[in-house]
């Protein structure tokens, strides 16, 4: 009796091995086809973009119903990173897609992720539009940054009202505390870029005068 009972736990413990193993394949795949779509992002190459993040919403489903019945498998941590890393890209490339417009970004129901996981992506996206936000500042594009600097601050409002533990969350606290901090470096860096750009133009003028 208790070998048909190891037996029936081992084969159990087989498959689950199996499964997760398959699953960690797919969630690198993931992981790598959001990164890909960030890097042409950045340089403005929707159509690459676009590709990748198709291929990782593909992933992503496969990912899902290879997990029917192994909730515990699901919930192991590596599936929610890579729904985290393909929100973030989603709706990063609606964004600049859309150049700030933010009416019409995917929600996590169309992305078919977690909604901690969705946060979570939100939470890391700050850091994106920060890199996005010193590009523009390098091309004095100064009114799209303050734009965008906007939308900075508007998802850390909104990552603010969710006050509940970490365990409900998936750890968002944290991700808030720094998405605060890296809004507040960005503000500084607009200002002072805006206040340097003022200060040429003066001298210029004042130069023109003389």
């Amino acid at each position: 009796m208790l070998e048909e009972i190891s037996f029936q736990i081992r084969d159990n413990f087989e498959t689950k091995n199996k499964i997760r193993e398959e699953g960690l394949k797919i969630s690198r795949e993931i992981v790598r086809e959001c990164r890909t779509a960030s890097f042409a992002l950045h340089g403005k190459d929707f159509e690459k973009a676009d590709s990748s993040i198709n291929a990782a919403g593909r992933a992503l489903k496969k990912l899902k119903s290879r997990f029917k019945g192994h909730a515990d498998i699901y919930h192991a941590g590596f599936v929610e990173h890579a729904q985290q890393e393909y929100s973030e890209v989603a709706v990063l490339y609606g964004l600049l897609k859309e150049e700030g417009k933010i009416q019409n970004l995917p929600s996590p129901d169309e992305l078919g992720v977690e909604y901690a996981a969705y946060l979570n992506g939100l939470g890391d996206l700050v850091g994106e539009l920060r890199r996005h936000v010193l590009d523009l500042i390098r091309e004095e594009a100064f009114e799209k940054a303050e734009v965008f600097l906007g939308i900075m601050e508007n998802i850390h409002a909104v990552l603010m009202d969710f006050d509940y533990p970490d365990a409900i969350t998936g750890g968002l606290r944290r991700k808030t505390d720094i998405s605060r901090s890296l809004i507040e470096k960005t503000r500084g860096d607009v200002v002072n870029s805006i206040q340097q750009k003022k200060l040429e133009l003066a001298m210029k003028s004042l130069e023109s005068r003389l």
